[in-house]
């Protein structure tokens, strides 16, 4: 076996003991004993608990980022020409995004779920490490490739609804992993269609602001008045209320 080769295993092996154990259970005797390794063998490839987290942490994000690719998620759903207008229709878009999205987390969470642990376990240890933590914390789904998918689907404020999904993205795995709906076995139809029904609310949202005027009708005063009339006011030719 190569050098590289057992680097990996080493590095793999460290991912499952944190998901299935905790941080705490990494120690450099753990990974020989669960590799069954002469003493001394980690420590030898990685000579620091930090030199490992950092390897661990280049193992994750390198995954991730070529699973992200290999999935071409926002090359595969829909064309968006570049002036706006869709060969479907904003909802059927949408629906469409969150299906796909769906289906690539649910793959993750059936082939990748240690990994998946493993990283929210780094990145709650090493807030206090700015490179290491934000690698991890970007590694999941790419924020540049939301806020492009948004900007193309009309969003008025395509930056801050790409860090919204991405909030959104990140709950929605914890959830199944952590959460409630942790029972909810992946690889199925049931898994799938509760993922397409998360992401699907908040893209039908997206879609909804995005259509002409909608933005602007959402942050006028005057529409919220018009909604929510204050208390003692009455509109014209409302009977006024009465005095006795």
């Amino acid at each position: 076996m190569s050098t590289t080769d057992r680097r990996v295993r080493i590095v793999d092996a460290a991912i499952d003991l944190i998901a299935t154990r905790g941080l705490r259970a990494l120690t450099h005797r753990a990974l020989d004993t669960a590799l069954e390794l002469p003493p001394g063998s980690a420590s030898y490839y990685f000579r620091t608990k930090r030199a490992l987290v950092e390897a661990i942490a280049d193992r994750i994000t390198t995954r991730s980022r070529e699973d992200f690719l290999a999935a071409g998620l926002l090359d595969a759903i829909v064309h968006i020409d570049a002036d706006g207008d869709t060969h479907l229709d904003p909802d059927t878009i949408a629906h469409a995004i969150a299906h796909a999205i769906a289906r690539w987390l649910d793959h993750l969470l059936t082939e990748r779920r240690n990994h998946l642990v493993a990283r929210h376990a780094l990145i709650v240890d090493l807030l206090g490490e700015p490179d290491p933590h934000d690698r991890l914390a970007r590694g999941l789904f790419s924020v540049e490739r939301a806020r492009d998918l948004f900007l193309s689907m009309g969003s008025p404020d395509p930056d801050r609804t790409a860090a919204d999904f991405v909030a959104v993205v990140e709950g929605a795995v914890f959830d199944r992993f952590a959460g409630l709906r942790a029972q909810t076995r992946p690889g199925t139809a049931e898994s799938v269609s509760q993922l397409t029904a998360l992401l699907a609310a908040f893209l039908h949202g997206v879609a909804y602001l995005a259509r002409p005027n909608r933005a602007a009708e959402a942050c006028t005063p005057d529409r919220a008045v018009r909604s929510h009339p204050a208390k003692g006011s009455h509109r014209p030719g409302s009977p006024q209320p009465s005095t006795e």
